[in-house]
């Protein structure tokens, strides 16, 4: 195909922000339809892309040739279903289910069907997390002991939404939302898991959903996660504290892409994706210390990966097995919060 057309279910900030510009930069791929029904953002999506904008999913089957699902995270397991049954290769923001059985059975389907399935898992593309495994995979941290990590903002005042007002129906709060990513993150860094232990909270009034959650994880190999997500973190932690038997890593500072992103810059701008100096970590054991200049942010990469995946037959950027994975441990975690248990996960 010389040109993929892609439909973009959904222009919410994961539409806008994230998949429209991203799909837009990328060479081979054009945003050619939108579902979404809000007039303003009809007219941007006309405006700044001349992307066709629709009511509905069923208008996008005979204008594109890969939907991905940005709806909200109730609808993806059906929206994707519906793709795949049209004949669609299919993207899916994360989480990509409400459960392991339902993204199985997602996997499934796409395999029936000879067709892409990938899961947005775009935090493996963050510079400072690209920075911790370049680190890890040249040994300059020895063996890896501990692994911490942290999405924590300061938002006494609940924003509302369907993510925070929602209860479990929406499959909302913050395990299933920023938690994805950290445990994603983790599980490519450190391998399968075999434990599991969450101390989940809603601490703001009129909030349904998790907002304060920390989850503990034993990996196959021994070492352990510490991951935490909130938003009632008065004082920021470290994003990354990594401790392994010869060194440690420390990196203060979110990866810079979402902020640019939604500042309306361009992801294939020059320096788009470089860490500002004064927010590299530190490198080096007690008494030691070597600034780490931040790896760039490449969440084009993913996409650039989606296009190579249905043109040349490459593997998906994100294995959706992966993603299952992931729903796998935050099943674990939910059932850890609720009986006060450690949970234990087969190979």
């Amino acid at each position: 195909m010389s040109e993929i057309r892609v439909g973009l279910v959904g222009y919410g900030p994961a539409g806008a922000y994230f998949h429209a510009p991203l799909i837009h930069a990328t060479p081979g791929l054009s945003l050619a339809a939108v579902v979404t029904r809000n007039p303003d953002r009809q007219a941007e999506v006309s405006g700044r892309y001349g992307a066709a904008a629709v009511g509905d999913v069923r208008s996008l089957w005979e204008r594109c040739d890969l939907v991905v699902v940005a709806s909200p995270n109730r609808t993806h397991v059906a929206t994707a279903a519906a793709a795949l049954d049209q004949g669609l290769p299919v993207v899916v923001d994360k989480p990509l289910a409400r459960t392991a059985e339902e993204g199985r059975e997602l996997v499934r389907l796409a395999g029936e069907r000879g067709l892409l399935l990938t899961v947005f898992h775009n935090r493996r593309w963050d510079g400072d997390f690209r920075t911790v495994r370049r680190l890890v995979g040249e040994g300059r941290l020895g063996e890896v002991l501990r692994f911490e990590s942290r999405f924590e903002r300061w938002r006494p005042v609940p924003k509302g939404g369907w993510r925070e007002a929602g209860g479990p129906e929406e499959v909302g709060g913050l395990l299933y939302d920023l938690g994805s990513h950290l445990i994603d993150q983790a599980v490519q860094l450190l391998g399968p898991v075999r434990e599991v232990y969450c101390e989940s909270d809603v601490r703001r009034e009129g909030v349904a959903s998790d907002d304060d959650t920390f989850v503990a994880l034993t990996h196959a190999g021994g070492a352990r996660s510490h991951l935490w997500v909130s938003a009632m973190a008065a004082r920021l932690g470290p994003r990354f504290r990594v401790l392994g038997s010869t060194s440690g890593f420390v990196k203060y500072g979110m990866d810079v892409q979402e902020e640019r992103l939604r500042a309306g810059m361009t992801p294939d701008s020059p320096g788009f994706g470089d860490d500002e100096e004064d927010r590299w970590g530190a490198l080096g054991a007690e008494g030691e210390r070597e600034i780490v200049r931040t790896e760039p942010g490449a969440y084009l990469d993913f996409y650039r990966g989606v296009a190579a995946a249905l043109r040349e037959g490459a593997p998906p950027p994100v294995d959706p097995g992966s993603a299952v994975g992931v729903l796998a441990v935050i099943e674990a975690a939910r059932r850890s919060a609720t009986e006060r248990t450690v949970v234990h996960l087969d190979g």
